[in-house]
């Protein structure tokens, strides 16, 4: 892919996005510009991979001629507009993955018509266990530029899945996708000290919950069947896992998860 791709911000998403499109070979390292305000990320994205770096964000979105991610958190997402929108070329597209911030918002802090792509990656993007949702603006999604949202789609697949979605689901994507992590990990810090409340070692009962967990992804993703059928699997009549089940359900399990996704749903709305 013949591109020159600048991020603005150097955190784990970029990071993610860089490690996916070096990995994979699928453009040059000095034709891959980054930008941040402090010099430890900057420094250890370079020593890694070889990129072009600064702290100078309108220097880098100049260089970005192509394609500019902007990979900095919601609150600071309008400032880095405005800072950096007399900076973009014509043919560049810009591409965000800050939550909560729709394309209308974005289309007017850059004043002008610009080619606008969200995508909502999320941190298994960095082990290349990714998945994103992905929404164009109507400027980005005209013909005779689908070939530069297929790009951003190749480059997305390169760390993980891609989900093309409608603007008005990338909410609930981000969060059931991108927050979710967070929960599973509190999922396995639980499993482990109900381990370690039977008497097993910390370092042995992290093991178990950590491959508990991600066997029961990777079935869940490679068979072809209802969540609800592969639990019916583990739990045979009178056995441990349907009593765990059991107190799982009284105690509410299902119905807090739910109120999880809808709470930071509607969190999302408000950044």
């Amino acid at each position: 892919m013949d591109k020159k791709v600048a991020f603005i911000g150097a955190g784990n998403m970029a990071s993610a996005v860089i490690g996916g499109i070096i990995n994979s070979k699928l453009i040059e390292s000095s034709n891959i510009y980054v930008s941040n305000p402090s010099n430890g990320k900057l420094e250890r994205l370079k020593a890694e991979y070889g990129l072009n770096i600064s702290n100078d964000n309108c220097e880098v979105a100049k260089k970005g001629e192509d394609l500019v991610f902007l990979c900095v958190k919601p609150i600071f997402l309008l400032d880095v507009i405005n800072e950096i929108k007399d900076s973009i070329g014509e043919n560049t597209t810009i591409v965000s993955v800050a939550a909560g911030k729709s394309l209308a918002v974005m289309e007017e802090a850059f004043g002008k018509k610009v080619k606008l792509i969200r995508v909502m990656p999320n941190t298994p993007a960095l082990v290349g266990e990714g998945c994103s949702a992905v929404v164009a603006n109507e400027e980005a999604s005209k013909p005779e530029n689908r070939q530069v949202f297929d790009d951003v789609c190749e480059i997305c697949r390169s760390f993980g899945e891609v989900v093309e979605v409608p603007e008005r689901l990338i909410d609930v994507a981000g969060q059931v996708g991108g927050a979710s992590p967070a929960w599973i990990f509190m999922v396995i810090e639980a499993l482990a000290d109900g381990a370690v409340a039977e008497g097993m070692p910390r370092d042995m009962a992290y093991k178990f919950a950590i491959s508990g967990v991600a066997g029961a992804g990777k079935l869940a993703q490679k068979r072809d069947m209802h969540p609800g059928a592969l639990k019916d699997m583990v739990t045979s009549p009178g056995g441990c896992t349907i009593q765990g089940v059991r107190t799982l359900e009284e105690r509410g399990v299902r119905g807090a998860f739910i109120d999880a996704v809808i709470s930071a749903c509607e969190k999302a709305r408000t950044l």
